[in-house]
C-alpha cells in the first residue's frame, strides 16, 4: 500500500536538535513506518554540519560522507536549513522531497527543491546515497562549487562621455633564484639586457646577488601592458622570471592630464567594482564545470564622470606645451563650477600639481580685486579720474608703472586696461589693512575648497598694517600670492555674478570654508566693462576678434625676472594662464590665444 504526506508540521524531537545546532528542519507529520523519520535525522545532521552522522545513516557512508564534506566546501556554506516537503513509499523504497536553503558567503542564498531516495533494509530506513541526494541534477562523482563572477570594474569618462580610466592590467616582473637554479647568472644578464630600456642602473650580477639573498621572489619593475608586449617575448619564458598580471585602472590617453586623472583614480577606485555576481556550479571529478545550478549576475557600478571637457583639456595641454618654461592652464565653467581643464607642461610637473596648489604673486592680475575694493568703498568708479603718472612715492616706497609709461590723469578704466600700477598702489595704500583681504574672498580667493579628486589651493591675502606692503599688494606684488585655480575662480565669479562651488566628480559634494561675501552687482558690471577694455584697448590686444573676450593681464616682478599672467573669461568659460618666469604677459595671452582659436567657433560663447 501506498502512503504520501505533505507539507508542514514539526518534529519536536528534531525541533530540539536543530536549534540546538543552529539549523531549522520542517517536516511533515509521517506514518512512524514511513521514510520520513529517518530522512529527518539525515537533514538534521546534514543542516548542522556533522557530515559524518548524516552519512551514517546511508547504505554507503564512506562514499557519502566524502561527498557531503565536498558540498560544504565547495560552497563555502555557513548554513543549511531543510524543509521535508512530503514523502512516498511502497513496500521498502520511498522518497522524501526537501527544500534546501544554503546561506552562503556575503549574505547569498541558494534554495531548491530536491527528492532523497530512501531503502529500508531489515525494518530500517536509510538514505540510499547518490550525488543526486544534494541536488537532482549532479551526476555520479559530481559536486557543487560556489563561484564568484566579479563584474567589468566601471570606466571613468570625461564630460563629453570618452572614457579616461578603463579596466585593464599591469604586469609585475620579478626573479626567483630558486626558480632560476643553475640558470641564474644566465637569466640576469638578459633580464638586465631587456629591462634597460626602462632603468638604465640594471646589473647583471647585482641582479643575481640581490635575486640569490632574497627570501622570495625579488621584485624587478612593473609594466604597462605596451611595454609588456615589447619583452614578453624575451622574459616570460625566461628561468627565474616570474610574471604575475595585476589589476589596475588604466588611462587610455597618458597625455590627457595626467596629474588630475592619478588624483582621480585613487578618489574613485572603491566607487568602480559594482556588485559581484554568483554561480553555483556542478564539477565532476577532474575538477571541470558541468553545468550552472544557480546564477545570479553581476552588476556593474555605473561609470564615473568627470566634469574636464576633453575639447578643452587638449587644447589647454596643447597651448602649455608650446612653452619651454614651466607653464600652466586652468580653465573653469562659471554657470557651474564645473573644471574643464587642468594642463601643465613638463616642465611645470616637476613642481607637482602646480596648476592647482603651486603659489605665486599674481601682478598685476590682481588688479582686479584692488579695483573691486575701490568701487566697494566708493573711492573710485570705473569713470572716475585718477593719476597714473611714470612712478609714485607712497611712504618710502617708490612704484613705477612698466618702463616708467604716464598717462597722466585718466579714468580708472583706462588706467586698469593700460595696468597701471601706480594707480593702484595709491588706491590701495588708501585702504585699511583688511580691504584687499575681504575683497579678495569675494572672489574665491582665501576660501579652502575640499574638492573629491583634486587637491586645490586658491590663495592667501593677508591683512597687513605696513604701509609699503599694503601699497604693493595693490598691484599684486607684495605679501599676495594665487594659484592659477584661485584666478581662474576670480574670473569665473566676474563672468557669472558670484563665485561658483568648483567640482570635478559629477554627483560629488564640495566642501568650502573660510569667509565668502558676495560681490555687489554693481561693482561686478564695472569690472566686465574695465576687462573688456584691457582687451580692446589694453594690454591683451593680441587676442582681440577671438569672440567677446574679457581679461586682465599681468607680470609679477621676481628677483631677476617676472611671472607671466592673464586671467579672463569667454562666454561660460574663465581661464587662468602663468608662465613662471615667462616675462612680458603678451606670452601668456598668446597661450590663451592658442586654447581659443583650436576650439570649435563660438565654444560655449
Amino acid at each position: 500500500m501506498a502512503t504520501s504526506t505533505s507539507v508542514v508540521t514539526r518534529i519536536a524531537g528534531l525541533i530540539l536538535a536543530a536549534v540546538t545546532a543552529g539549523t531549522a528542519v520542517s517536516a511533515c507529520t509521517p506514518r512512524p513506518d514511513g521514510p520520513g523519520p529517518a530522512a529527518a535525522e539525515f537533514f538534521a545532521g546534514l543542516g548542522r554540519g556533522d557530515t559524518g552522522a548524516a552519512a551514517q545513516l546511508s547504505d554507503r557512508p564512506t562514499d557519502a560522507h566524502a561527498a557531503l564534506n565536498e558540498a560544504w566546501a565547495g560552497l563555502q556554506a555557513s548554513h543549511l536549513d531543510v524543509q521535508i516537503l512530503g514523502s512516498r513509499y511502497t513496500e521498502d523504497t520511498g522518497s522524501v522531497n526537501y527544500r534546501f536553503t544554503w546561506e552562503l558567503p556575503k549574505r547569498r542564498n541558494w534554495t531548491y527543491d530536491g527528492v532523497l531516495n530512501m531503502v529500508r533494509d531489515e525494518g530500517r530506513w536509510r538514505v540510499r546515497w547518490s550525488s543526486s541526494a544534494l541536488h537532482p541534477k549532479l551526476g555520479e562523482n559530481q559536486t557543487v562549487e560556489l563561484r564568484a563572477d566579479p563584474p567589468r570594474r566601471a570606466s571613468v569618462n570625461e564630460l563629453g562621455g570618452t572614457e579616461v580610466l578603463v579596466p585593464g592590467k599591469l604586469f609585475r616582473y620579478q626573479l626567483d633564484a630558486a626558480r632560476a637554479g643553475v640558470n641564474l647568472m644566465s637569466s640576469a644578464r638578459v633580464v638586465a639586457d631587456v629591462l634597460r630600456q626602462f632603468d638604465e642602473t640594471l646589473n647583471p650580477q647585482r641582479l643575481a646577488e640581490q635575486a640569490s639573498s632574497s627570501n622570495g621572489p625579488m621584485d624587478l619593475i612593473t609594466l604597462r601592458p605596451s611595454d609588456h608586449d615589447k619583452v614578453a617575448g624575451a622574459l616570460d619564458t625566461l628561468p627565474g622570471v616570474v610574471v604575475t598580471p595585476q589589476a589596475e585602472m588604466l588611462p587610455t590617453d597618458d597625455t590627457f592630464a595626467p596629474a588630475v586623472v592619478g588624483e582621480v583614480k585613487k578618489a574613485v577606485l572603491n566607487d568602480l567594482d559594482g556588485e559581484a555576481g554568483w554561480r553555483v556550479v556542478s564539477v565532476n571529478q577532474n575538477s571541470a564545470d558541468v553545468e550552472v545550478l544557480a546564477e545570479v549576475p553581476p552588476k556593474p557600478a555605473p561609470s564615473v564622470s568627470l566634469t574636464l571637457d576633453r575639447l578643452v583639456q587638449n587644447a589647454a595641454q596643447h597651448a602649455v606645451d608650446s612653452q619651454w618654461r614651466k607653464a600652466m592652464m586652468v580653465v573653469i565653467k562659471p554657470s557651474t563650477g564645473e573644471i574643464l581643464a587642468v594642463a601643465q607642461n613638463g616642465a611645470a610637473n616637476a613642481d607637482g600639481p602646480a596648476a592647482t596648489t603651486g603659489l605665486y604673486p599674481p601682478g598685476s592680475t590682481f588688479k582686479i580685486v584692488t579695483a573691486g575694493a575701490a568701487m566697494s568703498r566708493d573711492m573710485a568708479t570705473p569713470n572716475t579720474l585718477l593719476a597714473c603718472p611714470g612712478v609714485m612715492e607712497i611712504g618710502d616706497r617708490v612704484v613705477p608703472n612698466y618702463n616708467r609709461f604716464d598717462l597722466g590723469v585718466v579714468p580708472m578704466s583706462k588706467a586698469f586696461a593700460n595696468s597701471c600700477n601706480t594707480t593702484f598702489a595709491e588706491l590701495a595704500s588708501r585702504m585699511p589693512p583688511t580691504a584687499l583681504t575681504v575683497a579678495a574672498s569675494q572672489y574665491g580667493i582665501g576660501a579652502d575648497y575640499v574638492i573629491e579628486g583634486l587637491t586645490t589651493v586658491t590663495g592667501t591675502v593677508p591683512p597687513t598694517v605696513d604701509l609699503a606692503e599694503r601699497t604693493e599688494d595693490g598691484f599684486g606684488q607684495g605679501k599676495v600670492l594665487v594659484t592659477p585655480f584661485g584666478m581662474a575662480l576670480t574670473a569665473a565669479t566676474v563672468a557669472a555674478g558670484k563665485t561658483p562651488t568648483p567640482h570635478l566628480i559629477a554627483g560629488s559634494r564640495t566642501v568650502e570654508t573660510g569667509a565668502h561675501p558676495p560681490a555687489d552687482p554693481a561693482i561686478l558690471d564695472g569690472l566686465r566693462s574695465m576687462m573688456r577694455l584691457v582687451v580692446t584697448n589694453g594690454t591683451a590686444k593680441e587676442i582681440d576678434g577671438l569672440g567677446e573676450v574679457y581679461g586682465k593681464t599681468g607680470e609679477a616682478e621676481f628677483q631677476g625676472g617676472s611671472h607671466a599672467w592673464f586671467t579672463g573669461y569667454r562666454g561660460d568659460l574663465a581661464f587662468a594662464a602663468l608662465i613662471v618666469g615667462g616675462g612680458s604677459s603678451s606670452y601668456a595671452v598668446r597661450m590663451v590665444r592658442s586654447m581659443l582659436e583650436e576650439l570649435p567657433d563660438a565654444f560655449l560663447a
